[in-house]
């Protein structure tokens, strides 16, 4: 009995068509990395203040700058181990009755009572009009802030058990559908909401359907190209995410308004739409839902596209329904066996190790310094050489030593880091970005290291489950970040090392799988060995009937 990956051996592994399917699907990451990362510039937070309309209009009058206004009416704070004007509070009293003129240089406010503020706030824009300031979510208000980013994970945790399920039942083709469908009507809803309730409706939305389509995009790419093609088709297909990433602030510098900033980000997934008419489902989803004539019409008329044809007539093994029928998939089957639960777990705690440091070092570090357009493409530009690090690495030495590496580099780094000190800033930002790069690289590796150990008739649900862990991760990073360094403020980073290194060391415990065919059974998972004998057999066959071909065309011609 032929394999799919026969098949695909005749079609071609990655010829014209599947370029094609490869250069439409990662467009798809473009407008993602807005999706993920665009509350750095939507929900700016800029300098502000209380606002006294007294204060407002001596300020108008007398022809003073915001920096004296402020230094004259504004009470001061202890804030991050230095005295500053306050942003939440103000005096009590009538400015109208006091000593302050337009020549006045200081007054004595000592005594004077302070409240929090009771009108609203003024704002320092620098050019941008944020959520914050269209929505005054700043001082008691400003966990909200944090809620539009948490409301797109737990859009993420939904969307990933839904959309992993959903695909392995129903297919790629069609989760892909309503994936764009979802992510077109959420993201242009989200620009024009009128208040902030509905602002995080159509945010869980969004993050519902934008990651499962994503993560249903990603499985479909690596189950219709050949295993030698694999690594380099995801990592590339990530590595479109820190295009997007680098687009992002020239979008964001440009288009000031976050509402036409959101309708920039949400309208590709309109175009998205007409995909459904350009790429196919998945053949080998197909063979493992015992559609075997389904997937040969597909294959075929990919083979035409590669300008191929098939020579011979495939017959696919029958998958029993525990073995290749998605419509009996479920959790259980993650963790049923020994080996597809060491697997489920050792991914999980990765997916999660990955989401909690990438964002705390990114939190962490300050790059540049201040200009938020800089410090985010310098911080884009940092996950390029990790992408080319991974394509140079995982064919000559294998996924599981380079994977388990870049985790321990990055722990080491966020130990060293915790110990440099604070006027060697330099030194420490440096140090900091190695372990960026090396987070980095772990992250895009976890994803098709994932896609390489689960059977095809689960894939999607195994990577949907184990990556919601990322969305976890993503969750508590900032609250590890935060709070931790009120006690000591390089804490989080030894938080940081001792998770990665974990991490790194259980990534040891994974099979190597370069080189190997994707596992169409749960039985190609659980005795790993007799799948190699089986595929050395088949290799055998193929060569003796090359030279029994070979005989017999000699015999003739003679």
């Amino acid at each position: 009995m032929a394999t799919f990956d026969d098949l695909l051996e005749e079609a071609g592994t990655f010829g014209r068509c599947q370029k094609r399917i490869f250069a439409l699907l990662c467009l798809l990451s473009l407008p993602f990395a807005g999706v993920y990362v665009g509350i750095v510039f939507q929900g700016f937070t800029p300098d502000h203040w209380c606002r006294d309309h007294a204060v407002v209009e001596r300020r108008q009058a007398c022809g003073w700058s915001l920096a004296h206004s402020r230094r004259l009416t504004l009470p001061q704070v202890n804030g991050s181990g230095a005295v500053q004007l306050s942003s939440c509070e103000q005096y009590e009293l009538d400015w109208n009755s006091t000593s302050l003129t337009c020549d006045s240089q200081e007054l004595d406010l000592g005594g004077v009572p302070v409240s929090t503020c009771k009108d609203s706030w003024e704002y320092q824009y620098e050019g941008r009009k944020s959520f914050v300031t269209e929505f005054d979510l700043v001082c008691e208000d400003g966990w909200l802030v944090d809620m539009y980013q948490a409301s797109l994970n737990v859009g993420f945790l939904a969307g990933s058990f839904a959309f992993g399920y959903f695909a392995d039942r129903f297919g790629r083709k069609i989760s892909f559908l309503i994936s764009n469908i979802l992510n077109a009507i959420a993201g242009l809803l989200l620009a024009v909401a009128p208040n902030y309730i509905s602002i995080l409706v159509f945010r869980t939305v969004f993050g519902f359907a934008v990651k499962g389509g994503w993560m249903t995009s990603y499985v479909l790419l690596t189950e219709i190209v050949g295993v030698e093609h694999r690594r380099t088709v995801g990592i590339l297909y990530q590595m479109f995410f820190s295009v997007g990433v680098l687009l992002l602030p020239l979008l964001a510098y440009f288009i000031t308004d976050w509402r036409w900033l959101q309708v920039v980000i949400s309208a590709p997934y309109v175009l998205f739409l007409s995909y459904y008419w350009f790429i196919p489902e998945s053949p080998r989803w197909l063979v493992s839902q015992n559609n075997s004539p389904r997937a040969l019409e597909i294959t075929e008329a990919m083979a035409k596209e590669n300008k191929r044809k098939l020579t011979k007539t495939f017959e696919f093994q029958t998958l029993s329904s525990e073995e290749g029928d998605s419509s009996s998939a479920s959790l259980l089957d993650l963790i049923r066996t020994p080996n597809m639960r060491k697997h489920t777990f050792i991914l999980m705690f990765n997916w999660f190790t990955s989401a909690v440091v990438y964002q705390g070092l990114i939190m962490r570090v300050g790059i540049a310094g201040g200009n938020i357009y800089i410090d985010f493409l310098i911080s884009g530009l940092v996950e390029f050489p990790a992408a080319f690090l991974i394509l140079f690495t995982i064919e000559r030495v294998g996924r599981r030593l380079p994977f388990a590496a870049a985790n321990i580099v990055a722990g080491a780094a966020c130990f060293i880091t915790a110990f440099i000190p604070d006027h060697m800033f330099w030194w420490k930002t440096a140090v900091a970005c190695v372990g960026r790069l090396g987070i980095t690289m772990a992250f895009e590796m976890v994803v098709f290291v994932n896609t390489e150990l689960y059977p095809t008739f689960v894939r999607n649900l195994g990577v949907s489950v184990c990556s919601t862990l990322c969305d976890v991760g993503g969750i508590v990073a900032p609250f590890l970040l935060y709070r931790l360094a009120v006690i000591w403020l390089e804490l989080p980073l030894i938080i940081f090392g001792a998770v990665a290194f974990v991490a790194g060391g259980l990534v040891l415990l994974l099979p190597e799988t370069r080189g190997v065919p994707l596992p169409e059974t749960i039985d190609d998972i659980e005795f790993p060995h007799r799948r190699k004998e089986n595929l050395l057999e088949n290799q055998q066959t193929k060569k003796l009937l090359k030279s029994d071909l070979t005989s017999n065309k000699e015999t003739t011609s003679v």
